[in-house]
């Protein structure tokens, strides 16, 4: 199926429409609430364009962590439950770098302008150069 345009295309044009046409017309309550709609939108539009991707990345780290498969939910839980457990150290490499990745990919979607998350991409970037 290829049809144009697409749902992402569709989500950012609707909310340009808001954000440049509707918003400046408004002012109070409608302008908020057409400021959070904008807001929808645009996380909706990062959540379909990015979220597949984090889904599978977090998957994978957490099958490399727990030794199985299964649902995400099932992992995740696994994943509380064996640190609870004390199965799972607190300070294992894996896990950390699995929960900054997750937080990482959390913050992409949610929160892109958030200046501690892109100071940390950043730094997650130049911490991932191989050293010459």
């Amino acid at each position: 199926m290829y049809d144009q345009p697409t749902a992402s295309e569709l989500l950012e044009a609707v909310s340009h429409f808001l954000s440049a046409e509707v918003s400046p017309q408004l002012t109070g309550r409608l302008a908020f609430h057409a400021r959070v709609a904008v807001n929808v939108l645009e996380l909706v539009r990062r959540e379909l364009a990015i979220g597949p991707a984090a889904v599978a990345g977090e998957a994978a780290r957490l099958k490399a962590l727990l030794g199985q498969d299964g649902p995400l939910a099932d992992q995740e839980q696994a994943l509380c439950e064996r640190i609870a457990a004390g199965d799972v150290d607190p300070n294992d490499p894996a896990l950390i770098a699995h929960l900054w990745a997750t937080t990482l990919d959390t913050l992409a979607v949610d929160q892109p302008n958030y200046a501690t998350y892109r100071q940390a991409v950043v730094e997650t970037a130049r911490a991932a150069e191989p050293k010459t």
